[in-house]
């Protein structure tokens, strides 16, 4: 349908007569704040229910950052969980130790579990490694993101398992798997483009889901504005040394002037999948020998990182 708008007027939105917040490039629709809303959550309720994401009885852990994205998800999954009986939530921010940065979206996190009256805890890289992120930065600030991320990823899967949790739910929406599609072509690296999202499938994880995941940046962002739920938060400073960035930059003007792109990544690296379904491309679990973690070598990547750091 051709988005409506009244001449000399800002547009309206497709389905009513209200002002339109948001355009969307691919369907051609104009959205007032009330349709925006009522879209975006089903679109992830489809997206759960589509992909088995979450089941009566699950206890779901929500990486709760604080920034925009985390905050969209445990907000709509707040909304949703009733549809499956006994399901939960329990939010897990995870504190890095990052001066300037970290302070403020952990009062934000903190705001909202309390407003939404969701269990929240409290990990840090200092209870994990021993040293806030700063410090172990020193002198390796363009490895920020691989260390960073290690971590995170080590402190979210513990603190999920200490809390019961059945899975855990990550931000991930669909511009921030685009890019990772487009970031594991440019590395050549298979394994990771052809990796499942979305579901967990092996034993020795705690499944991870990405109910965001057909949802894009700024639609998000939308989400939160028109219910007073966006909060101007400082960005991480180490984000200047992230492949990711540039990533981002070049696919946002791609799909600026040929709208689609993102989603058509995300459909290519699905017939990838199926052209490699049965075809071992990820090597064999094996137990890290120092810490018991499941991981592909003797060592696992946090316990690699320990020795690297010297801890």
């Amino acid at each position: 349908m051709e988005p409506r708008a009244v001449p000399g007027e800002s547009p309206v939105c497709t389905c009513c007569a209200e002002p339109a917040v948001v355009y969307q490039s691919v369907t051609r629709r104009h959205l007032c704040g009330t349709h925006l809303v009522r879209d975006v959550e089903e679109r992830v309720r489809a997206t759960i229910q589509e992909n088995g994401q979450i089941h009566a009885g699950d206890r779901v852990a929500v990486g709760l950052s604080g920034g925009k994205d985390s905050t969209a998800l445990l907000v709509i999954l707040s909304r949703l969980l009733p549809a499956w009986p006994g399901a939960s939530l329990v939010a897990i921010t995870v504190d890095e130790g990052i001066a300037g940065y970290r302070a403020d979206t952990m009062q934000a996190a903190e705001s909202l579990t309390e407003r939404l009256g969701v269990d929240h805890r409290i990990v840090t890289f200092r209870d994990l490694i021993g040293d806030d992120l700063d410090t172990l930065l020193v002198g390796r600030e363009t490895q920020s993101c691989t260390i960073c991320g290690i971590l995170r990823k080590k402190a979210l899967a513990d603190a999920a398992r200490a809390a019961g949790a059945t899975s855990i739910a990550t931000g991930h929406n669909l511009d921030d798997d685009a890019q990772s599609v487009l970031m594991n072509a440019f590395r050549g690296d298979l394994p990771r483009l052809v990796r499942m999202t979305g579901t967990g499938t092996s034993e020795a994880f705690l499944p991870r889901i990405k109910p965001l995941m057909a949802i894009p940046e700024k639609e998000i962002a939308s989400y939160l504005f028109v219910q007073d739920l966006f909060s101007v938060l400082p960005e991480c400073p180490y984000t200047k040394y992230a492949l990711r960035a540039e990533v981002r930059a070049l696919l946002s003007d791609y799909e600026c002037r040929h709208p689609g792109t993102m989603q058509h990544l995300i459909e290519s690296k699905k017939m990838i999948e199926r052209y490699c379904a049965g075809t071992p491309v990820m090597e064999p679990l094996h137990r890290c020998r120092e810490c018991g973690d499941p991981c592909s070598g003797d060592l696992c990547q946090v316990c690699r990182l320990r020795h690297s750091l010297g801890k």
